[in-house]
């Protein structure tokens, strides 16, 4: 890619990612406490075992955390503020936030902070952090959201009255690089009050602890030097020199080492332990830190006043080199770094007309940047525990992951929440780096060869899931996101893309879907299971636990799932095929396996008496329950799950086949030998808009039978997308009953009411980014083959019919208003907080949540969920900005109420409500 701009030049010479301007980045996590990595009990209670309160005092064994925390990419020495407003019962160290018992929908962080801005490179990054004057309400926000029950919203830290009269700090965190390993930090505090308030920074100054786990491992030290800086001597990584400017502050320093009174109840031990500065600061303990200025924690202690609507600034420098000067050319580094991260935008963002639409797309780049971690982890250690401390308890070899004794990590992951999840989850890592491919194609290469390396990937296949659970089955959505960004970088490069990664990834995507068909089918059937995929309370069941009833059930998801896999991998053999021609056997392979699952889906038990997970009657596609007496019954939840099928399409272009000859030979011949299982998809004589060919499990009728349930605003169209679950069962929920108990699924919008799933899980209505993309991308697929001539109604009932591709803008358009200024200046992601719609500190500032209410747009769950929810950024676009309406038409009215007899009713009558009048069929009605 030729350098556009400074930064697109740093981009340029910043890979592999640990060297160069990437050699520093925003690596910490935002919560190591309570991690199954930090987990060294019995019974792996990760919540319990280290908790909030004990962070501050125990040193933790596999990684660090912190506000605004900065490292180097093998997190050695580490960056990061602490505060204290003068009423805490505790410094403000790290970020805050209820365990998974004590929230009433789950873990959930009880803080507000955003991230505002990042290039790729980390040249530039800045965060805020709102910081109340009042003392922070940690034991209130717990009381308050344990009382509550799970049919009532979260009480957050802005509900708590904190923010009132607006008595609170922002305080903003800038980092910007004058060049590798020479790190600018700035802190900017403003009082939003009408008075004065007293405030201490102390910017901290660390090395992650890996002195204490083996023996003879040589410590690393941090001391005063003689020009007053802090230097930091590591073996491994050299000497650092930390200034700070001005002469106000007092510098401290302590042990990052565990408190063994606090941790273990042990006073037998004297030393500067890990909580010294918070001993220091805030109980007044002089004797807390170290009086010889050295340890291996320091910190940089300001104290002062910041006037009534006026601001503090702090200023300082890490770098390898000693310097004279170290603050001559402060200023204006960061002013020529957000220059250059002006140009990097402006560069990415033309077409995009809309001042805030560029606002939103560059927050949510900046949320991915800073999501970035640090993730280390190695499986036999973390069971057998270290030569240096007490051996863990037994039953934790027969624990968790103990099954997965190969995985040894110590890599730059992108996360998907670095409070609420941080450690890589390899569904969410496939969305993230389709995103991240337009701001950084080299990382988000690196970022889905990471999960098919050897020391992930196990060695019978199967691709980990995530850290709670490394043998969990997530939807097989890596070679999706491979042949995504494979186009993406192939767009950008300009040439035939860089095949040697394509090439690379299949070879080992071939071992997890043979994985895939060797353990997720037992049967044979290309029917497969594979448990909750990541959709964790869609159905009736806890599909990854065994059935109440027995037997097991055929996964309409599930089995979807792989007719996409098969054909994203016949795509990907294909393209490589071009240059090779061995990869025609492969891709003849995948598309004979896709035919086999498309049979399957008709024919459930054979040809004669099987039943199909398509419903002709329902016109849906369902779950089929089988039942160990031999007995089939259909579980008819509209769902999520019965979208999925739209996933499996993909087209082929004449010129395409005209250069994999053999692969052109062969596909004639077997569907002349196999007529049977060449009916199952559109058919394979009849070229499509441009003679392309399409490959789908759904034929143009079945297809518009499930576009119009989609679209209907009393099922799953949504004002901001498509809904998880259809809005008619909130009045109608599906009952299914056994041995006298009556199992329910019913619409909810938002927070889950049930806990049997995870506190805060919740697919039974509200709005997921990652599908509903995938949704557009399948409706544009289509679109390739039928063109505008076949319209569908949209919304349904509407009379107002669009080309597939105006539907998929549409959705897009819907899904992106969640974020946008609506016309009253509100976002629709705020809706739940007056305050945080109005108020033009909180209003402009988005956090990204982890789905949406699917009546309100409101966001819920995970609050920092940049990870596919970032995937807002590539729909901010403007091959998307043409949404289907236009300036001065009328907007997709609000969903209506569905009461209960329409709920009924709507069940009740699945036959469709109207012919399709005014649609061109065409090829699509076959």
């Amino acid at each position: 890619m030729t350098a556009q701009t400074a930064e697109h030049a740093r981009l340029a010479t910043s890979f592999p990612p640990a060297q160069g301007w990437k050699k520093w980045g925003p690596y910490l996590a935002e919560r190591q406490w309570g991690t199954v990595r930090e987990d060294y009990s019995p019974n792996g209670d990760a919540w319990d075992y280290l908790p909030h309160d004990q962070a501050r005092s125990r040193a933790y064994r596999w990684g660090e955390d912190g506000i605004a925390g900065f490292s180097d990419a093998s997190q050695r020495l580490c960056l990061g503020l602490a505060m204290w407003n003068t009423r805490d019962p505790i410094l403000k160290e790290r970020l805050f936030g209820l365990t998974n018992r004590e929230g009433n929908h789950g873990e959930d962080v009880k803080e507000l902070y955003y991230y505002l801005d990042a290039t790729p490179t980390h040249s530039y990054l800045k965060m805020l952090y709102k910081y109340p004057q009042q003392e922070f309400p940690y034991s209130r926000l717990v009381e308050e959201n344990r009382q509550r029950g799970v049919e009532q919203p979260e009480f957050e830290l802005i509900d708590s009255g904190v923010f009132d009269d607006d008595r609170y700090f922002d305080v903003f965190v800038e980092y910007a690089q004058a060049e590798p390993d020479n790190i600018l930090m700035r802190v900017t505090v403003e009082n939003r009050a009408a008075q004065a308030a007293a405030l201490h920074l102390l910017p901290q100054l660390w090395f992650r602890n890996t002195w204490s786990w083996k023996n003879g491992t040589r410590k690393p030290v941090l001391r005063i030097a003689d020009s007053c800086a802090i230097e930091a001597c590591h073996a491994h990584l050299g000497t650092y020199y930390l200034y700070a400017d001005g002469d106000r502050a007092v510098t401290l320093f302590c042990d990052n080492e565990t408190n063994p009174r606090r941790a273990w109840n042990d006073s037998s031990r004297s030393g500067y332990w890990k909580d010294a500065f918070h001993e220091r600061v805030v109980d007044g303990r002089a004797g807390a830190t170290n009086p010889a200025q050295q340890g291996t924690k320091a910190a940089v202690w300001y104290s002062f006043e910041v006037p009534a609507g006026g601001q503090r600034q702090i200023q300082l420098r890490l770098t390898s080199r000693a310097l004279a000067t170290p603050f001559a050319d402060f200023a204006a580094t960061f002013h020529e770094r957000l220059r250059e991260a002006d140009d990097f935008y402006a560069s990415l963002q033309q077409g995009i007309e809309s001042a805030d639409a560029r606002a939103v797309q560059r927050q949510a780049f900046a949320g991915m940047i800073w999501s970035k971690q640090f993730y280390y982890l190695d499986v036999p250690e973390w069971l057998y525990g270290d030569p240096a401390q007490p051996s863990p308890p037994l039953a934790r070899r027969r624990g968790r992951n103990c099954e997965w004794m190969h995985v040894n990590n110590a890599d730059i992951i992108s996360m998907p929440d670095k409070w609420e999840y941080p450690w890589w989850a390899a569904w969410d890592l496939a969305f993230h780096s389709v995103a991240l491919a337009h701001l950084d194609v080299e990382f988000a290469k690196e970022q889905l060869i990471l999960l098919t390396r050897e020391w992930y990937m196990h060695p019978n296949g199967q691709m980990p899931a995530y850290e709670w659970a490394f043998g969990d089955v997530n939807p097989p959505v890596h070679a999706w996101a491979t042949w995504r960004v494979f186009q993406i970088d192939r767009k950008q490069r300009g040439d035939r893309g860089d095949l040697a990664f394509l090439e690379r990834v299949l070879h080992k995507l071939m071992l997890n879907f043979t994985w895939w068909v060797n353990r997720k089918d037992p049967g044979g059937r290309n029917i497969f299971q594979g448990g909750f995929l990541g959709l964790d309370n869609i159905g009736v069941f806890d599909r990854n636990s065994q059935l109440l009833t027995g037997g097991h059930i055929d996964q309409a998801d599930g089995t979807s799932w792989m007719a996409m896999y098969a054909l994203n991998l016949m795509r990907i053999a294909l393209e490589l095929a071009q240059h090779n021609h061995v990869y025609e056997d492969i891709a003849t392979k995948f598309f004979e396996h896709f035919l086999q699952i498309a049979q399957a889906m008709n024919h459930i038990g054979g040809d004669e008496a099987g039943v199909g997970l398509w419903d002709e009657h329902d016109k849906f596609f369902y779950d089929i329950l089988q039942l160990p007496d031999g007995s089939m019954q259909s579980l008819k939840v509209r769902s999520m799950v019965g979208l999925i099928p739209l996933f499996a399409v993909e087209t082929l272009e004449p010129e395409l086949l005209a250069r994999v000859p053999e692969f052109k030979r062969r596909l004639a011949w077997f569907l002349a030998y196999r007529p049977d299982l060449a009916a199952l998809v559109s058919h394979w004589k009849e070229p499509g808009r441009g003679h392309r060919r399409l490959l789908s499990l759904l034929r143009g009728h079945r297809m518009k039978r499930l576009l119009k349930r989609m679209l209907d605003e009393t099922e799953f169209l949504s004002p901001y997308g498509v809904r998880a679950l259809s809005r008619v069962h909130a009045d109608a929920p599906y009952v299914y009953r056994h041995n006298g108990m009556d199992l329910s699924v019913c619409y909810r919008p938002a927070e889950s009411d049930s806990r049997f799933f995870g506190g805060n899980s919740n697919w039974r209505g509200p709005i997921w980014f990652p599908l509903n993309f995938l949704i557009i991308e399948s409706l544009q697929k289509f679109y390739h083959f039928y063109g505008d001539e076949f319209r569908i109604e949209c919304p349904t009932g509407s009379g107002r019919f669009l080309t597939l591709d105006e539907v998929a803008n549409e959705l897009a358009m819907r899904l992106t208003r969640i974020f946008l200024l609506s016309e009253d200046g509100t976002r629709a992601l705020y809706a739940h907080h007056p305050r945080m719609q109005r108020d033009p500190h909180f209003r402009d500032h988005l956090l990204f949540y982890e789905y949406f209410d699917g009546d309100s747009g409101r966001g819920v769950g995970a609050s920092h969920q940049t990870g596919w929810t970032g995937l807002v950024a590539k729909l901010l676009m403007p091959r998307y900005a043409r949404g289907a309406i236009g300036p001065g038409e009328a907007k997709p009215k609000e969903s209506a109420p569905v009461t209960p007899t329409a709920a009924a009713r709507a069940l009740r009558n699945i036959q469709l409500r109207a012919p399709l009048a005014g649609t061109s069929l065409g090829r699509a009605d076959r």
